[in-house]
């Protein structure tokens, strides 16, 4: 197992490095007919891309996405789909003081531990770059979807411990951090350049929500709908932690009031967060995801180098502040990605065998 492919009817295998020629991805499984080009993907893409907020790498990919197959005269023709994204603003020689030191916080280790090699350069398949390969998968999942009537958005709810109320989430889209909250936004931008003139780095908490899910979708026991958001989610690198629902504060509460009441008209409340027993209820399916601080800190570091000496780092290259907001869409196409394979899971299921 190689660990490089998500789903089991509609398949996502990504490949490539930050530092190499480029990456990309197959979509195998997605059906004919449905409306796609370049242009819905590199719309995706460019919420993601670098160099486009206080937060950010000064980095510069204009992540241009090609379509190399599975689309003939703007739909899909049911065959693989692949996609590439040519990497242009590498600048390996800021990686060539650490080819020999594990860097505090990333899989510098740990890949040496697994393969006896690594490509130090960005990361190499453990950098953040690595994800524009699952928004773009993402964005022709989010075009199945929406055939469907299903839609996903995503916004940031907490920037390095400062939280946003909920105020326009329909208009987080267009706001820096994708904010829920405008009134926020200053003090989150103040916060980010004082972090960044301490040579430090941000986590925060991003919440992903998907309307119009039919009941049903999802597996008994093991592949539970949740059990396959909550591993999807966990497979981003900055990701340590994901709720459903109320989450951790359904320990807090009393069964009397973490449980849902039905009415004639659908669920009366939403602590499920529109999954029970691992089964879509038709509800909105509500997701948070905890987001770790960006281990590439302007600090020196206490580390060792590969023969176990002692060593102190510091880290050059150009980074981001924070993994939000760029990891948001990410977050949003790794539910879209599921929520499209359970789709067509349910539909065979309910399609009569010969």
């Amino acid at each position: 197992m190689s660990g490089n492919t998500l789903g089991r009817l509609f398949r996502l295998t990504t490949y490539g490095e930050s530092h190499g020629a480029g990456l990309g991805g197959v979509i195998d499984g997605c059906p004919a007919g449905i409306a796609l080009d370049e242009a819905v993907i590199q719309r995706e893409l460019d919420l993601r891309r670098p160099g486009g907020n206080s937060a950010s790498t000064t980095r510069q990919e204009p992540d241009r996405v090609r379509l190399l197959s599975g689309v003939f005269e703007g739909v899909t023709t049911g065959t693989p789909i692949a996609f590439h994204v040519e990497n242009v603003d590498q600048r390996s020689r800021d990686y060539g003081e650490i080819a020999r030191l594990y860097r505090p916080g990333h899989a510098d280790f740990t890949y040496d531990a697994k393969f006896g090699v690594r490509d130090y350069r960005g990361g190499g398949r453990a950098s953040g770059r690595e994800t524009l390969s699952r928004v773009a998968g993402g964005a022709i999942a989010q075009a199945l979807l929406a055939r469907h009537g299903i839609a996903v958005r995503a916004f940031t709810v907490e920037l390095g411990g400062v939280p946003a109320d909920l105020v326009d989430v329909a208009g987080a889209q267009q706001r820096p951090f994708f904010s829920p909250d405008p009134d926020v936004v200053e003090a989150w931008e103040d916060m980010v350049r004082t972090v960044k003139g301490e040579g430090d780095t941000l986590g925060g908490i991003v919440q992903v929500e998907a309307t119009g899910v039919p009941a049903g979708l999802g597996e008994p026991v093991f592949d539970k709908l949740d059990a396959v958001l909550a591993y999807a989610l966990m497979s981003v690198g900055a990701v340590k932690g994901v709720e459903v629902g109320a989450g951790f504060e359904a320990a807090r509460m009393h069964g009397s009031d973490n449980n849902d009441p039905i009415v004639p008209s659908g669920f009366f409340t939403n602590h499920a967060g529109g999954i029970l027993g691992g089964i879509s209820n038709g509800e909105t399916i509500v997701l948070r995801a905890a987001v770790k601080p960006i281990p590439s800190i302007a600090q020196e570091q206490i580390t060792i180098d590969r023969d176990g000496k002692p060593s102190a780092l510091f880290i050059a290259g150009r980074h981001d502040i924070s993994a939000i907001p760029r990891i948001v869409p990410v977050l949003k196409a790794m539910t879209a990605l599921v929520l499209a394979d359970m789709l067509l899971m349910q539909r065979r299921m309910a399609t009569p065998q010969p």
